[in-house]
């Protein structure tokens, strides 16, 4: 499903919708608040639940929607905590950044602290994050230790090349809700998804959805690099996933560079997937996540 049309369809929004409301159903909400910010949490699978709890960060433009076909896999093996990080979707912006700060520094407090009010500041947790939200696991991981294993799929940071194409559209611009739609759909064909049959319905809602809950200016953060500092000061195992046709970065040469010579990261490329790789290629992502938090 990859026209306009068919993709602005009544009835495929409805099912969209549907679907997403079915996957909240099956969570928990837990609004965490740490210096004055609220950070929503979604839990999905069983509280008593012994084994290390696995984290999941969304991109930019992003939500806990960003992991939709990912959660009902992981969550018949493992406890997940899916944040919408600060400024996005649920939760509150992140407090003002001081002068000479970071603009994610606020909001690595408001993460890790609120994090910390609901599993405790000690307890060891597995960690995975995509695109923006990889640049924020690695430096996450560092800030509040105590991370057993890492996966980054299509970090960002990398400080690379990126293999854009196509202009993205300004959708915020658009003149009505038509035009903002087509320049979504245009948006997300260019930087998210590869194969046309990825795009469908739902991954358009989602994205359409966690683009309007967007407040938080994550561009520039991870364009300005430090990945490969942050991975050089975390000693456990780290898991490098990029789809093969990611525009964020030429995947092969990336992944080869960042594990060569490090016995404790692995590196993986998924055939025939776009930036979204958990979306596009969820089964084959999904059981290399479940191998590699085991």
């Amino acid at each position: 499903m990859t026209d306009a049309s068919s993709l602005f369809d009544p009835a495929a929004d409805a099912n969209a919708q549907r679907l997403i409301a079915r996957l909240d159903a099956l969570s928990t909400h837990h609004d965490a608040v740490h210096d004055g910010r609220r950070v929503r949490w979604r839990r999905f699978g069983q509280a008593s639940d012994q084994r290390p709890p696995l984290v999941l960060l969304h991109g930019g433009h992003g939500s806990w929607m960003h992991w939709l076909r990912n959660i009902e896999a992981l969550s018949a093996a493992r406890t997940l905590w899916l944040p919408d990080m600060p400024g996005f979707h649920d939760s509150d912006e992140p407090m003002p950044a001081a002068a000479g700060q970071s603009l994610l520094e606020p909001a690595l407090d408001a993460l890790v602290g609120s994090l910390a009010g609901l599993v405790g500041a000690q307890t060891p947790i597995d960690l995975a994050g995509f695109s923006f939200g990889g640049l924020v696991a690695s430096k996450f991981a560092l800030r509040r230790g105590h991370v057993r294993r890492l996966a980054l799929l299509g970090s960002a940071g990398h400080g690379t090349k990126r293999r854009m194409s196509v202009q993205m559209i300004n959708w915020r611009e658009a003149r009505d809700r038509l035009e903002e739609r087509s320049a979504l759909l245009h948006n997300l064909r260019a930087l998210m998804l590869h194969e046309p049959a990825a795009i469908d319905a739902l991954a358009f809602t989602i994205h359409d959805l966690s683009c309007h809950g967007t407040r938080f200016r994550s561009k520039e953060i991870s364009m300005a690099g430090g990945l490969q500092a942050a991975l050089d000061a975390f000693a456990g195992p780290v898991l490098l996933l990029w789809g093969e046709h990611d525009v964020t970065a030429d995947a092969r040469p990336l992944v080869a560079q960042l594990a060569a010579g490090r016995g404790q990261r692995e590196g993986a490329v998924i055939d025939g997937a776009g930036h979204w790789v958990q979306y596009e290629r969820a089964v084959e992502v999904n059981a290399l996540l479940l191998r590699f938090f085991a």
